[in-house]
Parts: C-alpha cells; structure tokens; sequence
C-alpha cells in the first residue's frame, strides 16, 4: 500500500523566469509620472526578483513562543498579529456584559465608486437591516461591504489555495497562506474579516444571484472561511505548510474544531430572473455545516426584485415593493431577537451537546 502522508505531485511549474517577472511586476507602472522613476523601478523589480526567486514568502519572522507545539519555530509576524486578533474578536464573543454584536454582509460587487456608477440594492437591504439593530438595545452593529474589492485601491481577497483538501491541519487559522511576498500576494482582507466573524453573535448576509451562485465577493469569502471550521490554530504544528507532516497529524487523530460554531444566522438572497431559491439553500447548507444556528424561518429569505423588467429601473421595482423591504426589516428583527435570546439563555438549538459521529 502507498504510504498515505506522501503528497501526490506532478502539476506544471509556475515558476517565472526573470524576463517575464520584470514584465509582470512593472505591469502596473504604466502613467506617465513614473517615466522619470525608471531607474528607480529598476532597482525596486531588481530586488523583488530576488525575493521571488529566493522564495521568502515570509521575510519578517519571530520565535513561536510559549503555547505553540514548537516554541522555537520561526512564526510569520503577520499570522502572529492576526491570530492575536482573532483570540481578542473571541474574549468579545465570550464576554456575557458586553453587548450584542451582529455582522452584516453586503455580498455585491456594485457601486456608485466604480464602473457601475450605481449603488446596489444588497446595500440598501443591509441598510435596511441596519436600521432596525441599531434600535435594539444594547447592539453593536458591523458592516462589510464587500463591494471595496471591486472599488477600492489595495483591497483584495485571495482565493483559496485549498491546503484542507490535503490534510485539515495543513489549512492554518487563521488563514496563513498569505500574505505571500514572494509572489505579491499582498493586501489581504481576510486577516481584517476572520475577526469580525469571531466577535460577532450573529451574521447576516445579503447576497444578489450572479449566475445562479452567490456573487464572486461572496464566494472568495466562503472558500477562505474554510480554516474557521477545521482549521489548525498552531502552525508549528505542521512546521509551516510541510504537507507530509499535515497528513501524519491528521491521520493520528484531528478533531476538525469548529471556530465558528453556535452563531446565529440569517440569509438573504435577490435575484431577477432565477436561481434565488438555490443560492439562499445553498448559503444556509454552507452555514449549517460550520455549525451556525439558523436565527428562524423569517431570517432566511430569498425574493425576485424587478422579476423580468429591464435592469435601469431595479432600484425603482425595490422602492415599490414595501413588502420585501418589511420582509428584510423582519428578519433582522428575527435575527436581533434569536440573538437576545441565546445570550439569555432562553433559546436552546437542541442536539447541540451531541457529539456526530462522523466529522468533517
């Protein structure tokens, strides 16, 4: 029989060589004003080919530490600093004083900021929301709008290098495949959106059908929330990203914890033509599995806005559909109460304590 911990290989080489990395990373240089900067540029291409070609993924590193398996192993600063964030986001999580906190996804792409010139109606949904969390008491209300990727300089969420597929303690949690320096994956957001998940007590997401799916924001999003359920909070573990390592660790016994468990959530979901049902299905199956708890049946929606009319008047067809935005209006109360009432200890999702049989 194989042994099971060798890492199968044999995919293409992405490696550049330097003419073609100079090309690539001089690319965005095109204005004008870095006409007289050229010598300089050459210089900055110069020394970034050595960091690629030398692999330094991680150039700024620092001991482990206390608390890790391997205090001695050479930690990326970045990861150190954001799962310090993470464990701060869980001390306000946990903590029964504090207020309730509630997270409000806006998945579209669309703004006025950028190439649509337009605001879009998920914004105005989790606007509506909004409004009514910040009327309950003792609410604190976060919101993430995903449209920054699309508008904003510097904004990006990578995808997912999929690192579980190969063994669950291989994917890090948080996420520590980036930043990746060498490669100029760079600017991630995702170190800025773990903790907003980890703190809050409850999350709603607001999402347009793109293709019968959720929108592209929303989906990278997804695939980097992978880590936060079954995800290895202790690097050194793994000595880093050593596959063969991964595997033995997850074959001697992996409990695949589950970071984001017991949270309320409520789902909503818009279309125009087709697709709502699925993707409000498919976000709250996507949920579920995490172990988030459904906030009620008035939480999860999906609706047609302007179904079938022409796409320059779809902010009029949701100015004339009050019934939708009431509906919005409910399940956020749906989602604010559920949130009350767990806190308080009067609302009990039952199996909770039972142990599955089977994991991830």
């Amino acid at each position: 029989m194989p042994d099971p911990t060798q890492p199968r290989k044999g995919t293409p080489s992405p490696l550049l060589d330097e003419g073609e990395f100079r090309r690539r990373f001089l690319a965005p240089f095109q204005d004008p004003v870095f006409d007289a900067l050229s010598g300089e540029l050459d210089r900055v291409a110069a020394a970034a080919w050595d960091a690629y070609s030398h692999h330094r993924k991680s150039p700024r590193t620092r001991k482990a530490g206390p608390g890790f398996h391997d205090p001695d192993y050479d930690l990326a600063v970045d990861w150190i600093a954001a799962s310090d964030a993470i464990q701060a986001a869980q001390r306000q999580h946990d903590d029964p004083a504090g207020p309730s906190r509630l997270l409000l996804i806006s998945g579209s792409s669309r703004s006025e900021h950028t190439c649509p010139g337009e605001m879009s109606k998920s914004h105005r949904l989790v606007d509506l929301a909004r409004s009514v969390l910040e009327g309950m008491p003792d609410t604190v209300v976060e919101v993430l709008e995903l449209h920054r990727l699309a508008a904003e300089y510097g904004r990006h969420i990578h995808p997912c290098k999929a690192c579980f597929s190969t063994a669950a303690p291989l994917c890090h949690w948080p996420c520590s495949c980036y930043p990746n320096y060498s490669l100029g994956q760079a600017q991630d957001w995702m170190n800025e959106i773990y903790p907003m998940w980890v703190r809050a007590h409850g999350v709603m997401i607001v999402t347009p059908v793109n293709w019968y799916q959720v929108s592209s924001p929303v989906k990278l999003m997804m695939d980097r929330l992978v880590c936060a359920d079954g995800g290895n909070p202790d690097p050194t573990l793994t000595q880093g990203k050593d596959a063969q390592r991964a595997k033995a660790v997850e074959l001697a016994g992996w409990d695949y914890p589950r970071h984001l468990a017991g949270r309320l959530y409520s789902v909503i979901v818009h279309g125009d033509v087709e697709g709502a049902e699925n993707v409000r299905r498919s976000l709250s199956d996507w949920l579920r599995f995490m172990r988030l708890v459904p906030a009620g049946p008035q939480a999860e929606l999906d609706r047609y806005i302007g179904y079938w009319k022409p796409y320059a008047t779809n902010h009029l067809e949701l100015d004339a559909d009050e019934a939708v935005q009431e509906e919005v209006r409910n399940a956020a109360r749906t989602l604010g109460q559920a949130v009350t009432a767990t806190r308080q200890g009067r609302q009990v999702a039952a199996g909770n304590d039972l142990h599955p049989p089977r994991q991830k």
